[in-house]
């Protein structure tokens, strides 16, 4: 689903495609969501190499979802802090067999969660009528919007994978 928000970045090009298929640079992301961060803070949060860190914001900045936005002086070294170039990322519909990209690095974020009272997972089958359909899809769509106006970048990361689909009936 696309939508007119100005600070979404809308992913068009192959270059921007294959700069989110990679699960280190979605971590990356991940970091800069809610601050700018160097090379080096990356790469500390996420326990890589640096020069990692550095390759991987190399490819996002190129692809435009990653900029400078600013620069401090320590000591005899420049210091650039990196930062998302919008506040969400939006992919394009994508056809049938074409993998969600996003989910599934959502899903192995999921997985690598540590075990901890603060971690819901539930797997619902349901029949239902288009009707029946399109409540419920306005329903987790005002859930997801009534997310978004809570959140607070002060407060730990909190993330929602939501995934509702009609499955290919066998």
């Amino acid at each position: 689903m696309t939508t007119d928000d100005p600070d979404s970045i809308h992913i068009q090009s192959d270059e921007q495609l294959r700069a989110i298929a990679s699960h280190t640079r979605h971590r990356i992301l991940r970091v800069l969501r809610d601050k700018p961060a160097t090379i080096t803070q990356i790469a500390e949060r996420l326990g890589i190499a640096k020069g990692s860190s550095n390759h991987h914001v190399k490819i996002l900045a190129k692809a435009g979802l990653v900029a400078v936005v600013e620069t401090r002086k320590v000591g005899g070294v420049t210091e650039q802090y990196y930062a998302m170039t919008g506040r969400t990322i939006e992919l394009p519909e994508t056809g049938a067999g074409q993998p969600e990209t996003l989910m599934r690095h959502a899903l192995a974020d999921v997985e690598a969660a540590p075990p901890n009272d603060q971690k819901l997972m539930f797997l619902k089958h349901a029949r239902l009528s288009p009707e029946a359909w399109d409540e419920f899809s306005k329903r987790c769509s005002a859930l997801i919007d009534e997310l978004a106006a809570i959140s607070d970048p002060t407060q730990p990361a909190a993330d929602l994978f939501v995934a509702f689909y009609r499955p290919k009936d066998v």
